[in-house]
């Protein structure tokens, strides 16, 4: 039953992270600017956020759940606020004059930002809540074991899609030129840039 539970979870995982949205452009971005690790880093950054709310639905800690949605106001201010300046940022930047070069630098940043960015989007866990009332965990009267290995494998499975993510990704760095990664940056950063606006405009 528990590796049933962590299969659905991986599923989950999957279907919850494969939808292209600013984590997506902003994992596809630094993968090609900064190398695979960089990327996936990024997105592990993202998994955890998600586990964290797939933690708070699956257990129901309902106090915690109500604070965030009801601080979602500011929450969307802060999250659209940070997107709009990495857009911003990213779009007017300077592609390395390299490519294929890696690095591991700034791998702590790209996991917090990341972080950051998935947890001011409380509207999560209301997905998480709808999907495990459906499955008929998160009540105070739920199995906890079956709640945990259904967000481990939500958790795994969103790591499996950054990491295959970022790993063909990364394939194509070596074939880019600077003025190829100088449109991607352009791209990229009005994508995540119009993600931050939109945003701001539904707080």
């Amino acid at each position: 039953m528990e590796l049933s539970m962590f299969a659905k979870g991986i599923v989950l995982g999957l279907s919850i992270a494969a939808p292209v949205g600013s984590i997506g452009v902003l994992c596809i971005r630094r993968t090609l600017s900064k190398g695979m690790l960089n990327g996936f880093v990024s997105g592990l950054g993202t998994a955890t956020a998600d586990a964290l709310y797939g933690c708070i639905a699956a257990f129901g800690v309902t106090a915690v759940s109500a604070f965030l949605l009801e601080q979602q106001f500011y929450l969307r201010l802060l999250g659209g606020a940070f997107l709009l300046y990495l857009g911003c940022s990213t779009f007017f930047s300077v592609p390395a004059e390299t490519t294929g070069t890696t690095g591991n630098k700034g791998l702590a940043g790209a996991y917090v930002s990341a972080f950051c960015l998935t947890v001011t989007n409380p509207m999560t866990i209301l997905s998480f809540a709808a999907i495990f009332a459906g499955l008929g965990i998160g009540t105070t009267g739920g199995n906890y074991v079956l709640a945990g290995m259904l967000v481990f494998g939500v958790f795994v499975g969103s790591l499996l899609w950054w990491l295959f993510l970022s790993g063909m990704v990364n394939m194509l760095r070596t074939s880019l030129d600077q003025r190829s990664m100088g449109w991607i940056n352009r791209l990229s950063g009005a994508c995540i840039a119009g993600f931050g606006l939109w945003s701001l405009f539904n707080c």
